[in-house]
């Protein structure tokens, strides 16, 4: 079944506001085994919005509309529909009722331009008249649209509860079972990953996509069952391909974050983390803690810029700054055992580096970091540098440092 999108509003084609409306749409649409025609955002001008549905209905299965429903003299999705399909508008009887009920409870006037919710189009059907949001079904030359509004929460919830129950009983063997995996992938440029995956003999059905979201790559495999292949075992073998070509650069699927993936080796482990952190100020702590449940396995964090700190709360002796520098590798064990000793965690995690813009020198360019590991074995530092502005040189030592982390541990469980 083919489903094109629709999405009406200046706020859009200006650029002020993001579409966001469009993408939950066709994310959730192609997850429950739909083909998404094609995507469309028009203006509020009732001879585009007219168009453009005529268009969708004469090369699509169903369309979605979302935008121009609200009571605003800008909001003119329902003229234009009742125009371009020869569908008078009538009034809701229904919708009429919970506006007048309401306006009763707040105010003596009789008539209010709420009532404009409830003029639809001849033979549309309200998908939700007690919530009190816009939204419609209608039905043209046995073709399905829905009308949704433009209110990104209110077009969500009518999208999961309405429209794809209405669409999943529409029409019998209509969806493909589709089968998709994002792996997210650190520390590998797009290009090696490229070439990598083009050493591969993939199917064709198998369908590759990259997507760079700084500082990861995220690359996606999409298989969609078809009469003559078999989709899951397909997609499986696919899936053990793409590993191995590209090993633990690969560091989670779909949903998953650093933080999020480090913290459950951990947690799985029984190991307790505590960070020491310098240039990212706190950032690396930050992540963690954003996944519900770090506090089981992460104890705290300590943020040491100033050189008396790191002596004075992380025990780095200062003959030791003075010797390599406080961007050093020796100064970064130095820090990741004072917090391991400070804390009592399992392992020490501490960076310090040159995040820019200034800073910089030869020896030591903007960029420069060093990430350190200590446990109660052993302790080592790495050194990096990275390129980009003072942002994305944090970013890129808060996800190296948990990077690091993520591999101590999976190379502990593999010996």
């Amino acid at each position: 079944m083919k489903i094109e999108i629709i999405a009406i509003g200046n706020e859009l084609t200006s650029g002020r506001i993001l579409n966001t409306t469009s993408s939950f749409a066709a994310r959730n649409l192609f997850e429950a085994g739909y083909e998404i025609y094609g995507m469309n955002t028009i203006g509020d001008a009732p001879n585009l919005i007219g168009e453009a549905l005529k268009q969708a209905l004469g090369r699509a299965d169903a369309v979605l509309v979302t935008g121009g429903l609200g009571t605003t003299d800008d909001d003119l999705t329902n003229e234009a529909v009742s125009k371009a399909l020869n569908r008078p508008t009538m009034p809701n009887y229904e919708i009429l009722a919970n506006i007048r009920s309401h306006l009763d409870e707040i105010t003596n006037t009789p008539v209010s331009q709420l009532e404009k919710l409830a003029w639809l189009p001849s033979g549309a059907e309200a998908l939700s008249p007690q919530s009190r949001m816009a939204g419609y079904l209608l039905v043209h030359d046995d073709k399905p649209i829905f009308f949704l509004p433009g209110i990104p929460s209110q077009m969500r919830r009518l999208l999961v509860e309405q429209v794809l129950p209405k669409l999943s009983a529409w029409q019998k063997d209509h969806r493909l079972t589709t089968y998709q995996r994002v792996f997210r992938i650190f520390n590998l440029p797009e290009t090696e990953v490229n070439r990598r995956i083009n050493t591969l003999d993939l199917s064709a059905d198998a369908h590759i996509g990259y997507y760079p979201v700084f500082p990861e790559v995220h690359l996606s495999l999409t298989v969609r069952d078809k009469e003559t292949n078999n989709a899951e075992r397909l997609f499986k073998s696919s899936c053990h391909a793409i590993t191995t070509v590209l090993g633990d650069a690969i560091y989670g699927h779909d949903g998953d974050n650093m933080a999020m993936v480090t913290g459950r080796l951990l947690g799985d482990r029984g190991l307790r983390l505590a960070v020491a952190e310098s240039c990212t100020g706190g950032l690396i702590a930050a992540k963690v803690t954003d996944t519900p449940g770090s506090s089981q396995y992460f104890l705290g964090g300590v943020v040491a810029y100033a050189n008396e700190m790191k002596s004075g709360f992380l025990g780095v002796a200062p003959e030791l700054i003075a010797a390599h520098g406080a961007v050093s590798r020796e100064v970064a064990e130095a820090m990741a055992r004072g917090v391991r000793t400070l804390s009592g965690a399992d392992i020490g995690l501490a960076v310090t580096g040159i995040a820019g813009p200034g800073g910089g020198s030869d020896d030591k360019p903007v960029g420069t970091v060093y990430i350190a590991i200590a446990t109660a074995e052993e302790q080592w530092g790495t050194k990096f540098l990275f390129r980009g502005d003072r942002q994305q040189v944090r970013e890129l030592t808060a996800l190296s440092g948990l990077d690091l982390v993520r591999k101590y541990l999976l190379q502990q469980a593999g010996a």
